[in-house]
């Protein structure tokens, strides 16, 4: 599933390509792809609109939208396990798993191609809140790189947990936008292996856990995200930051820093990487409550 340097990156690549452009028409191929209002009227909204922003909120993607000089209302995309925009022209072949084509003007079109089909849209009306259609939004904790994400802010609330630190950073309510490859790639870099239970880390611990969510999150938006599976961005091209992973997906490869072998566990029916040298449990032990 694309996290949050992934969206980001499609947020940047939707925003160089559409901004100002004015909707022109389009379809919709496969009907459940539009979670509210039903196609028909998700197409009908967008037409003559134009796009003035694109906002990331965790792994969503907002467009605010403008139709002259009124307010349009707000076009939300998830893109779930396997959604990619594709920006191409009219003429290029449609591929199997395209599931809404959205024409602009210039000769353009913006094509959403889902190969699972549990990518959503929606269109909310300008006199609604966002929140009140989008209901997932109203239950996202604070972004990485907000303000209000402190080390006194995460340290509190894991303290009133007991799940595996692995299973805590995946929970949308605590921090925005983190799933299994950083979560993984962050635990690594500050040293905590991922089945420790969240109220054993110490303050020091939980600074250290923050500063890695940051760093790892700002070199992965760097590299265009990551590319394990299907992720490509607006034009095709790949993430780069696959390649410089320190831990996910290296199973059995050895540590950059240390040279032990990267093991792979279940938590949550999620996999989890980690080296058993830099990220060890036996320290944890003492601090058992």
């Amino acid at each position: 599933m694309p996290e949050l340097p992934e969206v980001e990156t499609v947020r940047r690549g939707l925003a160089q390509q559409t901004l100002q452009r004015t909707c022109m028409g389009g379809e919709v191929l496969l009907a459940r792809t539009i979670a509210a209002p039903d196609s028909d009227q998700f197409l009908a909204a967008l037409q003559q609109t134009q796009i003035q922003e694109w906002q990331r909120r965790g792994k969503y993607l907002l467009a605010n939208l403008q139709q002259g000089d009124r307010p349009a209302g707000t076009w939300g995309i998830h893109l779930r396990m396997t959604g990619q925009f594709f920006w191409t022209t009219p003429e290029t072949p449609i591929t199997k798993h395209t599931r809404v084509r959205l024409q602009f003007e210039g000769d353009r079109e913006l094509r959403f191609i889902d190969i699972r089909s549990f990518g959503q849209m929606w269109w909310v009306p300008p006199d609604r809140p966002v929140e009140s259609v989008i209901t997932g939004l109203a239950k996202l904790g604070p972004e990485p790189f907000a303000p209000e994400f402190t080390v006194r802010y995460l340290h509190s609330k894991l303290q009133r947990s007991q799940r595996p630190i692995k299973t805590a950073l995946l929970d949308q309510a605590l921090v925005a936008g983190i799933g299994n490859i950083y979560a993984d790639e962050s635990l690594f870099l500050s040293g905590i292996h991922p089945t420790i239970p969240s109220d054993r880390l110490t303050e020091v611990q939980v600074e250290k856990l923050r500063e890695a969510i940051v760093d790892v999150l700002t070199v992965s938006i760097g590299a265009g995200g990551t590319t394990f599976s299907d992720f490509r961005d607006l034009t095709g091209v790949n993430g780069n930051y696959g390649g410089h992973a320190w831990v996910y997906g290296r199973k059995d490869q050895l540590c950059r820093v240390c040279g032990t072998p990267i093991q792979k566990l279940k938590l949550a029916g999620r996999s989890s990487h980690f080296c058993p040298n830099c990220q060890p449990y036996s320290s944890m032990r003492s601090r058992a409550k």
